[in-house]
């Protein structure tokens, strides 16, 4: 399984990428009826672009405090995968991108949520979708 092209680091514009890849959840999503019923395995792959307060030539300081954290990213992501039942991968992977972007230093998300045991030909389906910070 592989995730969408990742959003490219940019330090000419003061930008790191941090990433999830595999997130795995147990989610309660799809349109057909035994969706409803029964929970199918997800995986989750997140891209931020996030603003490098050290880029392009430095080393910032080594304070937890000026990163993203990429744990409460992957909290985030798993909370609203399991939030109810979400008939689209779309909205999911929307709503974990529009959830990312609450952090102000976060300026692109890209997710990727697959749906690994859809069809038994192919190693998963599903949907990338980017969403951008609007301009300040």
């Amino acid at each position: 399984m592989t995730a969408a092209p990742p959003l490219h680091p940019d330090a000419a514009r003061g930008l790191r990428r941090v990433f999830v890849r595999g997130l795995e959840v147990q989610a309660s999503i799809g349109v057909l009826e035994h969706e409803h019923r029964e929970r199918q395995r997800v995986v989750i792959h997140i891209e931020l672009l996030v603003e490098d307060d050290a880029a392009p030539h430095g080393v910032g300081e080594d304070r937890f405090a000026r990163v993203v954290d990429y744990g409460r990213v992957t909290e985030r992501a798993r909370q609203a995968a399991l939030a109810g039942h979400t008939r689209l991968a779309e909205t999911l992977a929307e709503r974990i991108a529009v959830l990312s972007l609450e952090d102000p230093r976060v300026v692109a998300a890209q997710v990727t949520v697959e749906k690994p045991d859809v069809l038994t030909e192919a190693a998963a389906v599903g949907v990338t979708v980017e969403r951008l910070r609007p301009a300040r």
